[in-house]
């Protein structure tokens, strides 16, 4: 006989937090936004933490390692999508692993014999305006020298005319040696007065540029997300079919956290996984699991080894999974339900395991509510995709500009491993997502800090300083139909409202 929920299925929406007392000291700029991404035992506190509640999700269309590197430089979590080779993957995680603070790998180089006509090309394909001259156009090859705008002006310079004959030549040039410390760096651009300091090996190799205009941008990422060696941290999606292979690649490759990836996640071929990983490297290796909407598929990951466990099947923007397949929940019950689970365990065996509200958060208020349901961290897919750091294509669309997304259940994003039941086919029958545009939004770190005031703001009017007393703290009311239209705008003629209103 079904069995059938008394609970009606609720989204964020149907929800509002009441106000609490806010006393003199619970002021947003004393709001700590820290959370544990991997399971604790009680009064032992977690050792894998993110400096602010905000993942970005591991689609091809949001998480590569730019996005990585900006989010992780303000204290969020990236995980690198796994629906591509290993090695790609492996090279990704590398990359965000070996990325400096102000240490800038070069990706607009030219060669000696290149044109003027070949530097305006790449100038306005990457709007770079320094271009390194190497021996071989690569960006570790041997710096023969740097042109900037000062070296050229097109009005009077031949198109065709060689960059060797206007770059400011390496025996011109003011460089650092590698192994030099960002201090000294900044040191030496002051004292030399020049705007870009290239930083080389013993052999004349280029291995980074330094950049004037970017000290005073590291001296506002105070956030970063750093791993005990002070490299950036960054999370790798894995699946339940090659797992064997791909875990160790990336955890040799220095990746933090592993995340399976799967819109159902009560299998068994994610506790097959989860186990081959505590085998093979005990409780060493943090791996997340998931998504799930209820109680028994939450003690089900936990037991089989998941050190957080992911919440929501179909509430993504992207995602038609309900449409497809009839199965979720709404993302509030879903994460209500699972939180109250989390506090029993916790309460019944003294180990803390966070979990993650994944989809259904289309607004900023929607991530604070996610939080006040009790959900550590949340990860977000379409948020990040309007960004200039991620990996998809601006394109234009009458007066707007938009970025492509698409769904990882899309045949576009040919990611059979993360639907595929077992029957062996490595292909979609039928998709769980849906190709589409979203309205670009600008740089990451200009529209997550007004998201992150936005939630400091909730948490100081729910009297919470930290994200473990708004769960304790938040009261929340249901509303109706007519509430959610009274809370709106209403009854005026506004002046402009943007595309996104985020």
């Amino acid at each position: 006989m079904v069995k059938i929920f008394d609970e009606i299925s609720r989204t964020f929406e149907e929800y509002l937090l009441i106000p609490n007392l806010t006393t003199q000291n619970c002021i947003p700029s004393q709001i700590n936004l820290t959370t544990p991404v991997a399971k604790n035992k009680k009064k032992r506190a977690s050792t894998t933490n993110i400096n602010i509640p905000i993942v970005s999700a591991a689609m091809q269309a949001v998480s590569n390692h730019t996005l990585a590197i900006e989010l992780a430089r303000c204290g969020g979590l990236s995980f690198i999508y796994c629906s591509q080779t290993i090695d790609q993957q492996v090279d990704m995680v590398k990359k965000v692993k070996s990325f400096k603070a102000g240490f800038v790998t070069s990706d607009s180089n030219l060669k000696p014999d290149n044109t003027l006509a070949d530097l305006l090309q790449l100038k306005e394909k990457t709007g770079h305006s320094t271009i390194a001259i190497t021996a071989d156009g690569q960006p570790n090859g041997k710096l023969l020298g740097i042109i900037t705008s000062k070296d050229y002006r097109v009005s009077r310079d031949s198109p065709e005319k060689k960059v060797a004959d206007f770059m400011t030549p390496f025996s011109r040039l003011v460089y650092g040696k590698s192994g030099i410390t960002l201090t000294e760096a900044n040191d030496i651009l002051w004292k030399a007065k020049i705007d870009c300091l290239p930083v080389i090996d013993e052999q004349q190799n280029l291995a980074y540029l330094v950049f004037r205009k970017d000290y005073t941008e590291h001296k506002e990422n105070e956030n970063e997300l750093l791993d005990p060696e002070k490299r950036l941290m960054v999370g790798a999606a894995i699946n339940t079919k090659d797992y064997t292979d791909r875990v160790p690649a990336l955890v040799d490759a220095g990746a933090d956290i592993l995340c399976i990836d799967s819109s159902h996640g009560y299998t068994e071929w994610q506790s097959d996984t989860l186990r081959f990983i505590r085998k093979k490297y005990g409780d060493t290796v943090k791996v997340g699991a998931g998504n799930i909407v209820d109680t028994e598929a939450f003690v089900y990951l936990v037991k089989a080894g998941a050190d957080f466990v992911k919440v929501g099947i179909g509430g993504g923007s992207i995602c038609i999974t309900r449409e497809q397949r009839a199965i979720g929940r709404g993302q509030a019950s879903a994460l209500l339900e699972v939180a109250r689970t989390r506090d029993q365990y916790f309460s019944e065996t003294g180990i803390y395991v966070p979990i993650c509200s994944d989809g259904g958060m289309n607004h900023d208020h929607q991530i604070s509510l996610a939080m006040a349901m009790g959900a550590d961290f949340t990860m977000l897919g379409r948020y990040f995709a309007r960004f200039d750091e991620s990996p998809s294509k601006k394109v234009t669309e009458g007066n707007h500009y938009l970025k492509e997304y698409w769904g990882e259940g899309t045949n576009r994003a040919q990611n059979w491993q993360r639907y595929d039941l077992g029957d062996g086919s490595k292909a979609l029958i039928f998709e769980e997502g849906v190709d589409g545009y979203v309205p670009y939004a600008g740089k990451l770190k200009d529209n997550l800090e007004i998201t992150l005031a936005k939630i400091r703001a909730t948490m100081s009017a729910c009297g919470a300083a930290t994200i473990k007393e708004f769960q304790n703290k938040a009261r929340l009311t249901i509303v109706s139909s007519r509430t959610i239209e009274e809370g709106a705008v209403h009854d005026i003629i506004t002046k402009e409202i943007g595309p996104d209103r985020r």
